[in-house]
This record gives structure tokens, sequence and C-alpha cells, in this order.
């Protein structure tokens, strides 16, 4: 698996469904976080050295996941619970990147950090 140094670089390597998946997503999470950072391999976006959200790409999806997110309250039922606290979403098309609710899980994501 290839390193990256930014998280531009991560998304120029992805297959073009990924990146369209990718530039739909990164501005919502950039306006509630800023920019993020490589970890682990996958763009991370972290309040006070706490990882709080990630975006990474499988074979047929890409995951937008937040590592509090069993705490964050998801009315709509997309988020999938995950480990411990994590939970995500999987997002197969640009069409599945829902902006509006995105954002509401991003500022509940942002208050759980204080």
């Amino acid at each position: 698996m290839a390193e990256f140094a930014t998280v531009a670089e991560y998304v120029a390597s992805l297959p073009a469904g990924q990146q369209e998946i990718a530039g739909r997503l990164l501005p919502v999470v950039e306006e509630a976080f800023g920019a993020g950072a490589m970890f682990h391999g996958h763009p991370v976006w972290k309040v006070g050295g706490n990882p709080v959200v990630l975006v990474k790409a499988y074979g047929r999806y890409v995951t937008f996941g937040f590592w509090k997110g069993q705490r964050i309250g998801d009315a709509s039922g997309r988020l999938e619970a995950g480990a411990r606290e994590m939970a995500s979403v999987k997002l197969h098309s640009p069409a599945d990147v829902d902006a509006e609710l995105f954002r509401g899980w991003l500022e509940r994501a942002a208050a759980l950090e204080g």
C-alpha cells in the first residue's frame, strides 16, 4: 500500500468514482473541521489531538466515519455501529453524500470533543 503525505495525494490516487465521492464529501468535512491530515494511511480530522472523523476508501466504497459515532445520535439510521464507540457510513456513489445530514453529524461530533 502506498503512503501519501497529503489528503490531496490520497484522493488523487483513488479511482474516478471514489474521487467524485471525495470531491463531494471533503468540502463538507473541511467546512466543519478545516484541513485534514494523513493518519494510519487515510485522511483524518482531529480536535485537540484526538481523532474525530475519518475518510477511507475500500474497493467498492468510501467509508465516512466517526471515532465517537455511536454517541452522535442518528435518526436517519445510516450510521452503522463499529468497534468501541465508532460508527460509519459506506458511500458507494456521489449521490450517497448527503451534505445536510453529514453537517449535523459533524456538528455533533465536534460538540462531543468539547
